[in-house]
């Protein structure tokens, strides 16, 4: 059984790196179109789109049903984009600061100079995102910006897959902590080497403080305000916004005001709730750029 199962992990694999193979021969631009056009018409197809379906009517219970069919084939379009667009991360990657507006990646002056402020300060920062548009960018925007940061990422479950996507993602970004028991201890260790250290929050995380997001409680994940507490460093967050011909925008908020108790240390249930009130804007402002289709209420 364990010989089958490492056989197809390795097709599977071969497999992988012949769809990457692909996408590069596609091109930047073509390949994600295809790969949108592709999750367009699949994606339906699961049971991911009925998750996705019923989110969408959660969060929105007052929209026309037509208008949550568009957002949700927005999201399946977002999706294969963003997974086509892997091995295009140094091509897509072209801001330059002389000319902020004239490439895929724009950012206003504001915050090109949050970037920098990041990236000269002394001292530990903490900085959140979310899976909107290409939720990779972020990370690259770090490392291309000069920023000593640590990324907190999610390995796939499978083997071959798993190291395919890492190369890729060594290629392009800092230093990389893989999510699992010695995560949080990894992410200690950088905040005390002065780094600037990042991760998603938007995903469900059941041992979490339940909050508001779209509506409903949801289990959050308090690791960043756990840390903001400990080490008290700056909180910011950010994100990537898909904009149309291949461009997007990038974000980067001042640090955050977090709640805090009658001590004065961030309070963790508080804080985690804040920064899911930030992500809950970003989603509301661009609804089919976030990724609908997996269970965050439970």
């Amino acid at each position: 059984m364990r010989v089958l199962q490492r056989l197809a992990e390795g097709a599977l694999g071969l497999l992988v790196r012949w769809l990457f193979a692909l996408m590069r021969v596609l091109g930047p631009d073509r390949g994600p179109r295809i790969g949108g056009a592709v999750a367009r018409a699949l994606g339906p197809l699961t049971p991911a789109h009925r998750i996705g379906r019923e989110n969408i009517r959660a969060a929105f219970p007052g929209l026309p049903e037509a208008e949550r069919r568009r957002i949700l084939r927005e999201a399946w379009d977002n999706l294969g984009r963003t997974a086509c667009e892997y091995v295009h991360m140094d091509a897509i990657w072209d801001f330059d600061l002389a000319r902020p507006g004239a490439g895929r990646i724009e950012a206003s002056p504001e915050v090109i100079a949050r970037y920098g402020a990041l990236r000269d300060r002394k001292g530990p920062a903490l900085v959140f995102a979310a899976h909107l548009a290409n939720w990779e960018l972020p990370a690259v925007a770090a490392a291309k910006h000069g920023i000593r940061a640590a990324i907190l990422y999610r390995t796939p479950n499978i083997a071959p897959v798993a190291r395919e996507i890492l190369r890729l993602r060594r290629e392009t970004m800092g230093t990389l902590i893989p999510a699992g028991i010695t995560a949080p201890l990894r992410m200690v260790s950088a905040l005390e080497q002065g780094m600037v250290v990042g991760m998603l929050v938007d995903q469900r995380f059941g041992r979490g403080p339940r909050v508001p997001f779209l509506g409903r409680p949801a289990a959050a994940n308090p690791l960043i305000a756990e840390l903001a507490r400990r080490f008290d460093c700056p909180v910011h967050g950010t994100r990537a916004i898909r904009l149309p011909g291949g461009r997007f925008r990038l974000e980067l908020t001042e640090a955050l005001d977090l709640p805090r108790d009658a001590e004065g240390k961030v309070d963790v249930a508080a804080a985690t709730a804040a920064i899911n009130r930030v992500v809950e804007g970003w989603v509301r402002e661009h609804p089919g750029q976030w990724l609908w289709m997996h269970r965050r209420w439970r």
